[in-house]
């Protein structure tokens, strides 16, 4: 395994739609376990391969319940994925990317989602995610289809402007 670099804007694999993965052979492996490594140590909570220049439909998602930061994480695997079941209820939250560092963007999401995939080796799986879980699905797909938290964003933020409103705002509450 090895870390992979991941991509920034303005590089242009991240706004194209990614080739569906036909070969689940020993390259494919090797780029699942990097793409595994380098979310964690980005740190990041989901990685799409296009992320790390790599035109394929396949991410990397590792998510623990948020009520409990000591629980075991679970990591996901998603190759070929598609959103069969989307919920009607949106709901509108913040979210980051790790190729658009510094920035954070409000983003409307269906609060449910039911995501058909493949495995890693290959396997029909189907996961039903909500909440924040959801909401990942939903974000490293749109990255293999070539659409970024921006193009869906209500607002966006940089990261230095959050900072200065929290500040402001704990200034107001002396």
């Amino acid at each position: 395994m090895a870390p992979r670099t991941i991509i920034t804007l303005p590089n242009e694999t991240l706004t194209r739609k990614a080739r569906p993965v036909t070969d689940f052979g020993e390259s494919f492996q090797t780029l699942v376990d990097d793409m595994i490594e380098t979310m964690r140590l980005a740190p990041g909570v989901g990685l799409a391969a296009p992320q790390v220049d790599v035109p394929l439909r396949v991410a990397v998602v590792e998510f623990g319940q948020e009520e409990d930061e000591d629980a075991p994480k679970k990591l996901y695997t998603i190759v070929n994925p598609e959103i069969v079941r989307p919920s009607e209820e949106m709901i509108l939250g913040m979210e980051g990317c790790l190729s658009i560092p510094g920035f954070v963007a409000e983003v409307d999401r269906h609060a449910e989602v039911t995501v058909k995939a493949l495995n890693r080796r290959g396997q029909p799986v189907k996961i039903k995610a909500e909440g924040w879980l959801a909401r990942i699905f939903q974000h490293e797909i749109d990255h293999l289809n070539g659409i970024l938290m921006t193009d869906r964003a209500e607002r966006v933020f940089s990261l230095e402007e959050l900072e200065a409103e929290d500040e402001d705002e704990d200034a107001l509450e002396v």
